[in-house]
């Protein structure tokens, strides 16, 4: 099995650049493993009493970004810690978008 290292600039999101990978590649399955910093970023975890209810909040500052997921019949699902200077918060990524630094994701392709 290979690694692609799939690199997000700044002003690009994060989601975005690397399904556009995974639809280039056809890959139906993968593990991602990323490591960067982003400006802003969505993400959410469950409501206490409603594992069915996501409470979405949205971060607006400079914050390093780590994370793992999976690609799963093509889709690409992403869990993040993100770390800034007053908070450090973590969920189920929605959208996530890099500043002046970079994101890296790497993709190692699994048998379907």
């Amino acid at each position: 099995m290979s690694t692609r290292v799939v690199h997000v600039s700044g002003g690009e999101e994060v989601l975005q650049v690397v399904q556009q990978e995974v639809d280039r590649l056809d890959l139906g399955g993968a593990v991602i493993t990323l490591i960067g910093a982003v400006n802003e970023a969505d993400i959410s975890v469950m409501a206490r009493n409603d594992e069915s209810v996501d409470h979405v909040r949205r971060y607006s500052q400079p914050m390093e970004l780590s994370g793992t997921g999976e690609v799963v019949d093509g889709r690409v699902h992403l869990h993040v810690t993100l770390a800034a200077e007053d908070f450090v918060a973590a969920g189920h990524l929605h959208r996530a978008v890099v500043g002046g630094f970079f994101v890296r994701a790497y993709l190692t392709a699994v048998d379907r």
